[in-house]
């Protein structure tokens, strides 16, 4: 997600909680949603369809607190 901006990224992780708790909340929900679309976790579409809203939302936020940062 934005290798563009993999080093701030990675400065951001450490130093703003909130940036650190989105980017690890959009990971996990990453990753539950490939579970869902595999198979290993049951789930409808539309569970699945959910969740991926969520994830572009913190996206979304994720995105907005780069270019801040970067400004």
């Amino acid at each position: 997600m934005f290798p563009e901006y993999r080093e701030l990224i990675s400065k951001l992780k450490t130093e703003d909680a909130h940036f650190a708790r989105l980017f690890d909340e959009h990971n996990a929900l990453d990753q539950q949603i490939k579970n869902m679309e595999e198979g290993i976790t049951p789930a409808t579409g539309e569970a699945v369809e959910l969740l991926k809203k969520q994830k572009l939302h913190l996206k979304d936020e994720l995105y907005a607190i780069l270019k801040k940062a970067e400004a």
